[in-house]
């Protein structure tokens, strides 16, 4: 048996850069314990599988290394990019049913712009022990589904090297750090250790939480974020009150087949 596999470096227009993430398109389900064994082989921070239901509308699930996740932005970036280019998709948007409910993305000019919901975080006591595994302190800690640290410059959110294990002991999904932008309106990293990504690149569903923190402290909706980790990425961001509207860019970086026994 085989399977058609795309690998593609999502929110940023040149190869090599963003967040990669693999797709596999099914013509139906495989078991869940194959689909997590393939994110494992394919070793990125996600393989997205969809499986269609005609007419521009699929099913759509997201796997890290070691477990299946709820909400992923690149990965589905990255699906849409490949049914709207390899795979020919001429619907004006696609709507992909998840975990976390229906997603469309749509094409404007050269972006790839999805709907997402938004996950506002609200402040909470700053865990003990955090200032000592970021070495650094935050001067506002919050949390949604996914915790966050606010910082007051790019160059702290930058200089972290966190402490890994800490991190996957904390309540929630995760850590995002994050601060006002050099020459952008926000900067930001996410750590999940828990779910076997350290560091992930770029992370389209920790801006559902970064993008109204920064809407409603500079007092604009329409958000320009970059995610600085070493591959870097861009997401022009719009917040809508319960949705987060993102855009960017993908790059397809390769094409196979992945042979099952």
């Amino acid at each position: 048996m085989d399977i058609p596999v795309y690998q593609v470096d999502a929110f940023t227009d040149k190869a090599f850069a963003g967040n990669p993430a693999a797709v596999c398109p099914l013509t139906e389900w495989l078991p869940d314990a194959t689909m997590q064994a393939i994110a494992f082989e394919n070793n990125l921070s996600e393989t997205a599988f969809c499986v269609s239901r005609g007419a521009g509308e699929y099913e759509l699930r997201w796997f890290t290394p070691a477990a299946e996740v709820d909400l992923c932005g690149h990965a589905t970036l990255a699906s849409a990019s490949v049914l709207f280019g390899p795979l020919g998709e001429i619907a004006p948007a696609i709507s992909f049913h998840t975990r976390s409910g229906e997603l469309r993305v749509s094409r404007r000019e050269d972006l790839l712009v999805m709907d997402f919901p938004a996950l506002p975080a609200e402040p909470v006591t700053m865990p003990e022990g955090l200032v000592e595994a970021l070495g650094a302190e935050p001067s506002t800690f919050l949390r949604a589904v996914k915790n966050m640290a606010v910082f007051e410059t790019e160059a702290q959110v930058r200089a972290i090297n966190p402490d890994f294990n800490y991190i996957a002991a904390m309540d929630g999904m995760g850590l995002i750090i994050t601060a006002p932008g050099d020459n952008i309106d926000c900067a930001s990293r996410y750590f999940a250790p828990q779910v076997g990504v350290n560091e992930d690149p770029v992370t389209g569903s920790a801006h559902c939480t970064i993008v109204p923190y920064w809407a409603d402290r500079l007092g604009k909706t329409d958000i320009h974020a970059r995610q600085v980790s070493a591959r870097s990425g861009d997401l022009y961001c719009r917040y809508l009150g319960e949705r987060v509207e993102m855009a960017g860019h993908a790059v397809l970086v390769l094409s196979g087949k992945l042979w099952l026994p």
